[in-house]
């Protein structure tokens, strides 16, 4: 299926490029998220006539990505789970424990904008972990992860 890429979409293409994708990621994903438009020929004359309007909007987004991603470099977070003498957890540690972390001190992001490339965490330590907040920027926090070893039989 073609489609007008209103943003850019990592490993997709750029603003304004017309791309050939499974009709599934465009129906399921693209569209429904105003990332992209059926390339039609009418759709192709809107975006030409929008184009430099929806660059600065994207401009735009990407200097708040920026502000957001300096704010939260570095930034370090604990979580406490149960855990075992050995330091395996008995749950895991996820991007949605790490998300309502952040939101609590005042970061706000999604738990899809929280990579974890190993999966969930299920060991006491500390974890670099990375924030993608826009396709061009990324900040990187550190998990710590400490084991609540009350009520836990020995």
């Amino acid at each position: 299926m073609q489609v007008i890429l209103l943003e850019k979409v990592q490993n997709v293409g750029d603003l304004g490029e017309v791309v050939k994708v499974k009709p599934g990621f465009a129906r399921n994903y693209l569209i429904p998220h105003g990332k992209a438009k059926r390339a039609t020929p009418e759709n192709v004359k809107l975006l030409e006539a929008k184009r430099a309007e929806l660059e600065n909007l994207a401009a735009g987004k990407l200097t708040l990505a920026q502000e957001h991603a300096a704010k939260l470099e570095g930034v370090s977070i604990r979580v406490t789970q149960k855990a075992g003498v050995d330091g395996r957890l008995f749950g895991s540690v996820t991007n949605v424990d790490i998300v309502e972390e952040l939101q609590k001190l005042g970061h706000p992001v999604e738990k899809a904008m929280i990579r974890m490339p190993e999966g969930p965490l299920k060991q006491v330590g500390e974890f670099p972990l990375t924030v993608v907040l826009h396709t061009d920027v990324a900040a990187h926090i550190t998990v710590s992860v400490q084991g609540d070893t009350a009520g836990v039989p020995t």
